[in-house]
Formats: structure tokens, sequence, C-alpha cells
């Protein structure tokens, strides 16, 4: 059995990023950013008011206060968007709005809320506070320069780099191609939801499991019906999925049962089986194969075996897939809340929750078949082979994405 340490990192290594396309920015939320990005522009592009008030030179004025209010004349207004007003001469300002570009002159911005105005005199400003140099002033390129990097080869485009990214001018953008991944899931035993059960039958929820989880990594997934478990029905299934996808994930059928025919026909179809045992607990009899550039992961049927192969192997090797350089699971540092043992020789992957203290609770059975604890549980926690761990231990959970 292979380490988890190296089945990932031979997956990663075999694994090229896909071709990029030229994507409008309003189609990029998720996706893989497949070159580097520069500001064409500073940030803002020119001197602006931080708020609404009146655009003032600060000369003369840093002794204003409410007993002392210097009044200066008000020569019009700027809403943003505007072009800036005329130069400012001694004794004037000039409302302005949020935004607004500054006046020749302008140093300072007086909050509105610093000013009193006599209905008498409307066209007069009386400033009752303190103003200082470059007051309520937001700075041409203070936010960022022009050529400055905003996004690099590799980062994933969530909505605050989609706002930068915007805000600099920028409508098209190269992002790797989003993969179409194929679910198969395999079994006499399953009935689609919504179905008539008969004896010995279940439910099959897997590929809405593992659907979810692809659409987390940005990919296309495509639901397949089930598979019986019957060699042709197998291999013709993989053939339809190999197609179209550049990976085929499979749950259920690679064990060495005499109904598990995943392996065989894959290999039937010319692809080569690169390994499938790895020693982690739950989630043992895993596949993972090559048929000339595409992918094929055989996960267990056991639900809760799928997800954590398909967290811990399969979501790395999706986001490599896609040019993305961080496929590691969120990690949120924890108090162990009770005592957990794994007295196996593989490491344990329990399923936990994070209570509102900061501990982590393991969470009901932890079977491979028990969905009810994985539903209840916001991550996992690596327990090594022959260990006893005591409640208040410090530890790490990987979080679900």
């Amino acid at each position: 059995m292979l380490s988890l340490e190296t089945a990932r990192e031979q997956i990663l290594s075999a694994i090229r990023p896909l071709p990029a396309d030229l994507v409008p920015l309003t189609r990029t939320a998720g996706r893989w950013l497949a070159a580097d990005l520069a500001s064409p522009l500073d940030l803002p592009p020119f001197d602006n008011s931080a708020m609404d008030g009146y655009a003032v030179s600060s000369a003369g004025l840093l002794q204003a206060s409410a007993s002392k209010p210097m009044p200066l004349r008000c020569r019009g207004e700027t809403p943003a968007g505007d072009v800036p007003g005329p130069a400012l001469r001694a004794g004037e300002c000039w409302r302005i709005f949020t935004g607004a570009p500054l006046p020749a002159g302008a140093d300072a911005v007086v909050m509105q809320e610093d000013k009193r105005i006599d209905p008498a005199q409307p066209e007069t400003v009386w400033v009752q506070d303190a103003v200082r140099p470059w007051d309520n002033v937001r700075f041409r390129g203070e936010d960022l320069k022009a050529g400055a990097v905003i996004a690099r080869s590799g980062e994933r485009l969530n909505f605050a780099k989609l706002a930068v990214l915007g805000a600099v001018g920028l409508d098209k953008i190269s992002v790797t191609r989003r993969p179409v991944v194929g679910l198969l899931a395999t079994g006499n035993e399953l009935v689609e939801p919504g179905g008539e059960l008969a004896s010995g039958q279940i439910f099959e929820s897997n590929r809405l499991m593992i659907d979810a989880l692809v659409r987390t990594t940005g990919c296309e997934p495509v639901i397949y019906p089930i598979v019986r478990d019957e060699p042709d029905a197998t291999r013709n299934a993989l053939a339809e999925a190999f197609a179209r996808c550049e990976v085929v994930i499979t749950t259920g059928g690679v064990s060495v049962g005499a109904h598990d025919h995943v392996k065989a026909a894959f290999e039937n179809l010319g692809g080569q089986l690169e390994f499938w045992k790895i020693a982690i607990r739950p989630g043992k009899p895993f596949v993972w194969g090559r048929l000339r550039e595409r992918n094929l992961f055989g996960l267990p049927g056991n639900p809760v075996s799928a997800a954590v192969t398909f967290l811990l192997l399969v979501r790395p090797a999706l986001i490599r897939l896609q040019g993305g350089t961080d496929w590691n699971l969120p990690v949120t540092k924890a108090t162990l809340a009770s005592p957990v043992s794994n007295p196996g020789q593989r490491r344990h992957f329990v399923r936990v929750r994070m209570d509102e203290l900061g501990g982590a609770v393991p969470v009901g059975l932890q079977g491979s078949h028990v969905l009810s604890g994985l539903a209840e549980a916001h991550g996992l926690l690596d327990v090594p082979p022959a260990t006893n761990w005591e409640s208040g231990r410090p530890v790490e959970v990987l979080r679900f994405p």
C-alpha cells in the first residue's frame, strides 16, 4: 500500500494543466488564472474626495473651530463622475461629493458635518474644525500603482480578486479551461432517488455528493446513469464517459470482489492502472489510472470513504489540472474535546465538528458507511496509526471546502 503523500505526489507529478481560454471577466468567478495580471492604471486614477464635503486649501484653516469659524465662498459643486471644478482662489471652496476629483489648488476636504451655512448667506461656508493638508483625500495610486501585479497564475478568482480586476478595467482574462468530470456509480443494489426500493436495495447518493465536491473545485461535473455490476456494462459506461470527459470518477467496483469490474474494464479500454491501495482509513481501495492524458479515479463505494479519498487525492488533482497551486484543505487549529484512539496500522481520518469554544468533537459512529456523522462534521482529524490522544490536546482540523 502507498502512503497518502506518495500517492498524491505521483498523481500531481503526472498531471499537466489544461490549455487556457480568454474569457469575459463576468464568467470567471471560481476559475483559475492562467497568467499573471498587472494593473494597467493607477487606482484610484486621480486624487479624489473620501467623503461628501467641501474641497479647500488648508492654508489658513488650521485654527478653525466652533468658537472661531472661518468663512469661505462656495463657487459650485462637483458630483462623482464630473470633471474637476476650476482652480480655487484664496478664500474659496468647492462643494464636492465622495469619489469626485479635487479641483486644482485644493489639498483637503472639509466634512459637511464640520461646516455651518447661514441661510441668509447660502454661498458662505463657515468651517468649524481645524483642517490639515490632505484631510479626507484619496491619493492617485494609493491603492495600486500602474504595472503592479494584482493576480498571479495559479490563483483562484474569488469575489475580491474579481473586484480588483474590474476596478482596473480588465474585461477579458486568461483562465485555464474547466475540466469536464464524469461521475459513475456502480452496483446492482443501487436505485435512483425517487425510485422504488426492492428488498436488498438502497438509494444511490454518492454521485450527488461527489458532484457537489467537484463543483467546489471549479470543474464541470456530468452525472451518468447507475452502472450494473457487469463487465460489459462497466466497460461501455467508462467508454462513454471518457469520450467526453478529461476525468472520470467512479464509486464502487474497485475492490477485489467477484462483482468489482472497474479495474478490468478500464484496462480493457487501454487504460493503465497506476495504483489501487492507499494506507488510510477510510479509503484503502482507491484506484488511479491513465487513459492517454485522461484520468480515472476509482473511489470506494462506501460514502465516507468516497468523500475522504476525494478530498485528499482527487481534489488536488482537479485543482492541478486547472493550473492551481494551492490544493491543500484549509486548516483550523483546535483543541480535542474528547479522547480519540486509532489502534490500527493505517492513518485514520476521523470526522469531527467544531464547537463554539474551538473544540474538535468526533461525530457519531466512524464507520465508512455512516452518512449522519459525515453530514454533521466540519472536517477531518488525521490520527496516526497506533495512537491514543487525550482530550485537551492541540490538533489541526482539515476543514471541508
